[in-house]
């Protein structure tokens, strides 16, 4: 019988989480745009509704290499997610 990931995560050890979770998230971070979008369960169409944009501009976002900071932070606020650059003022 399949348990639920929840019952599973309770018996892990405070150590097994925080390294799981760190693991998720470097995991995540690596993720090229479309496949974090299809992780979020959107097609394109849904982000360019949110975005206000056309379908055909996710796909040349997501194709891109280099883009602006702004617009790779807006196209993953629009998935629900928060961009973290890894600056901060103090490393000036």
């Amino acid at each position: 019988m399949a348990k639920k990931f929840a019952e599973l995560r309770a018996k892990m050890s405070p150590e097994a989480r925080a390294q799981a979770e760190a693991k998720a998230s470097a995991m995540l971070a690596e993720m090229p745009l479309n496949e974090l979008r299809q992780a979020r369960g959107l097609s394109q169409k849904m982000l360019a509704e949110v975005l206000h944009v056309q379908q055909p501009s996710i796909a040349k976002i997501e194709k891109r290499t280099d883009m602006y900071i702004s617009t790779l932070r807006s196209h993953i606020e629009a998935m629900g997610g928060q961009l973290d650059s890894g600056w901060r003022s103090e490393d000036q």
